[in-house]
């Protein structure tokens, strides 16, 4: 039976609400969430499927101002991902006003010739709608299942790409490697978050159990102290949400073993941040 199936690109500045909206519309935790800018790295695929339709998002990572070395990788499979598509919903932070980091979506959408919906997030009233912007509340989801229709009338009809039941392409070690990132969004403060990445040395899979083990990197000495020492209740508490958390997904037992090591100047490594990006 075909259905409307294409692929479509979400894109916005830091913390703009683009996981939010992805997390909120198939009920499942696929991208993850934090208060702090800057969250996703890797471009994340989901699906949505309803009655008469079929569509591939890709949750792109987060676009920088800042062009180091890890920002510009970051900033480049953005661009990718916006060309692999063919349709882009762009959010808006509406509490935000206009920055350097919005001139730099536009300099990439002024370079390929898509549909852009523009969508503006965290709204708590109603905005007029016109045909080229919607507006999202966080607390009431105006125009949410107006903004899917219109998605929906750029899509053509083909057969679906995935089984109904598919929500994600993600495997069992990005799950579980974003699930932990989040936790250290949450707890950590200042540059710890953006300056550790999160590994699985090694997984053992059973019928209803899965044990990880885990290793998180800092780039500094003194970063993995903050993390060990000086909030080692901040740690225990990673540990216990993510395996949490973990278990409703999977729908096993989770046993995590967590340890923390130094890999300096890691965002400069090739070869780590081409792996961490895949």
């Amino acid at each position: 039976m075909q259905k409307k199936v294409w692929f479509v690109a979400l894109i916005g500045r830091p913390n703009s609400g683009k996981s939010t909206f992805i997390n909120y519309l198939i009920w499942e935790k696929v991208s993850i969430i934090s208060p702090k800018p800057q969250t996703t790295r890797k471009v994340i695929k989901w699906i949505y499927n309803d009655h008469d339709s079929q569509i591939v998002f890709f949750d792109t990572p987060w676009v920088n101002e800042i062009w180091k070395d890890f920002n510009i990788a970051l900033n480049e499979k953005a661009y990718e991902s916006i060309k692999d598509a063919d349709l882009v919903v762009r959010f808006i932070d509406s509490t935000r006003g206009y920055g350097n980091e919005e001139q730099i979506i536009e300099d990439f959408l002024s370079k390929i010739d898509k549909k852009v919906i523009e969508t503006y997030a965290k709204c708590d009233v109603s905005w007029k709608k016109d045909k080229k912007r919607f507006s999202i509340s966080w607390v009431t989801w105006e125009w949410l299942k107006e903004l899917i229709e219109e998605v929906k009338k750029y899509l053509p009809e083909w057969n679906p790409f995935y089984d109904e039941d598919y929500y994600t392409d993600q495997d069992i070690y990005t799950r579980v490697t974003e699930i932990i990132r989040e936790k250290i969004f949450l707890y950590f403060e200042d540059e710890i978050p953006h300056s550790t990445f999160v590994e699985i040395e090694d997984l053992e899979e059973l019928p209803n159990i899965l044990k990880f083990n885990v290793t998180i990197f800092t780039e500094t000495d003194s970063q993995k102290y903050v993390i060990i020492w000086k909030w080692w209740s901040n740690l225990t508490k990673i540990w216990t949400e993510a395996r949490k958390e973990l278990q409703e997904i999977f729908g096993k037992k989770i046993f995590i073993w967590l340890k923390v090591k130094t890999m300096p100047k890691w965002r400069k490594n090739k070869k780590v941040v081409g792996q961490m990006l895949k």
